[in-house]
């Protein structure tokens, strides 16, 4: 596993730019261009790539995804099932927070139990980003 920081708390910067890396590798594999984004456990951006020709509003929704992902500990793809266990007034209420993304595409990073940051691809297909962001988490010795 790649380094990820003095006190495993966050995210080390050379794991979060081997991980936007790898995730970029993945896309054009792919044929893909998009953007990718690694934040800290607060959600501050460690590591960003824009490939280019990838969607500018893109840019927005790969670090929404990102901190999303980080700050509740679970992947964006989830937040479709889980608002289905709640009133129609949580799951209309939930999805128009600010930087609130709830279709696929971030992942947590974990570590010993514990959120250290959050990836997330936008680009392509829901699917096609979060297969991204699954390359990227893998290149650093992690899944979801």
């Amino acid at each position: 596993m790649m380094k990820l920081s003095q006190s495993a708390e966050t995210v080390h910067w050379e794991a979060a730019q081997a991980a936007v890396l790898a995730a970029v590798r993945r896309a054009e594999e792919a044929g893909i261009k998009v953007n990718v984004a690694v934040v800290d456990p607060g959600g501050n951006l460690v590591a960003f790539l824009r490939m280019p020709g990838a969607f500018l509003h893109s840019i927005d929704i790969a670090i929404d995804k990102a901190y999303t992902a980080a700050s509740f500990g679970l992947p964006t793809g989830a937040w479709p099932e889980i608002l289905q266990q709640h009133s129609p007034a949580v799951r209309a209420g939930i999805p128009l927070r600010p930087r609130m993304v709830c279709f696929g595409g971030g992942l947590p990073l974990l570590h010993a139990g514990a959120v250290i940051g959050g990836i997330g691809v936008s680009g392509g297909t829901e699917l096609e980003d979060e297969s991204c962001a699954r390359a990227g988490l893998n290149e650093i010795g992690m899944q979801v």
